[in-house]
């Protein structure tokens, strides 16, 4: 999966916030996110993001 610095991703499950859309800070081996709802940061593996990815939304 093409993923990009910048771009938006719209999961599957939704952040206890409420918001599905996440914003790519970081990409490699991890990704690092931030909840576009509520300004939260996760980093996690590529694997664990990829599989709960809905949508890709460039800028």
């Amino acid at each position: 999966m093409d993923i990009q610095v910048g771009d938006v991703l719209t999961m599957k499950k939704e952040h206890p916030c409420g918001s599905k859309q996440w914003q790519v800070l970081r990409t490699g081996a991890d990704f690092k996110l931030r909840c576009l709802g509520c300004g939260h940061e996760v980093m996690g593996p590529r694997s664990k993001f990829e599989r709960s990815v809905k949508q890709v939304q460039r800028p």
